[in-house]
């Protein structure tokens, strides 16, 4: 949590851990520290949960929150801890998140609902809900469009950025190489992290 209040900071290589299951199919938590260790012994500058790479959908709720708790009791505060708290649903977004910031996360990765392709309008109003939920909490927009369908518009992350402070940064995946310059553009290079 040391990481919230700076969120310039979070920077370098933020490794995107997988959720490892046991062969029965449960979270397999021993496994999941033992990565975190192995990443932060390797050099990573941060730790990350819960995206793509995380298989969020193949967990539940629970099962997402108690691997963010374990994730960052490992962590202790060495590195950023940034845990993907995003879900198809409001309401679980909102519950992830909080017990993201109940847990000492330092910043939160917010996809955008997936399958319902939001407008940009909905997407606005889908991070301002989570922003506002919590101000003292710094997100991060999870642009995917391969897996959600949509894209975030440029001027819709500028919108976001300029009536909520806590909307830092995002994580740009698109094969347009040009659009997080028009991001950068659109929103001011000097308000994102």
């Amino acid at each position: 949590m040391k990481f919230r209040n700076a969120p310039a900071q979070i920077r370098g290589s933020i490794a995107p851990v997988v959720s490892p299951f046991t062969a029965d199919g449960a979270p397999d938590l021993d496994g999941l520290r033992a990565l975190i260790r192995w990443q932060l012994e390797s050099g990573s500058h941060g730790i990350s949960l819960g995206g793509s790479t995380g298989e969020p959908s193949a967990q539940t709720t629970t099962e997402r929150a108690t691997a963010i708790r374990a994730a960052a009791e490992e962590i202790n505060d060495r590195v950023p801890f940034v845990p993907g708290t995003g879900s198809a649903k409001l309401d679980e977004t909102l519950e992830l998140t909080a017990a993201a910031a109940d847990a000492g996360a330092d910043a939160v990765l917010i996809i955008t609902p997936y399958y319902a392709r939001p407008t940009q309008e909905g997407l606005f109003a889908w991070y301002s809900a989570v922003a506002s939920e919590f101000p003292g909490l710094p997100v991060i927009a999870y642009n995917v469009p391969s897996r959600t369908a949509v894209d975030i518009a440029p001027e819709t992350v500028a919108r976001l950025r300029r009536k909520h402070h806590n909307i830092v940064g995002v994580k740009e995946t698109t094969r347009d190489f040009e659009h997080f310059s028009r991001v950068l553009h659109v929103a001011g290079r000097d308000t994102l992290v």
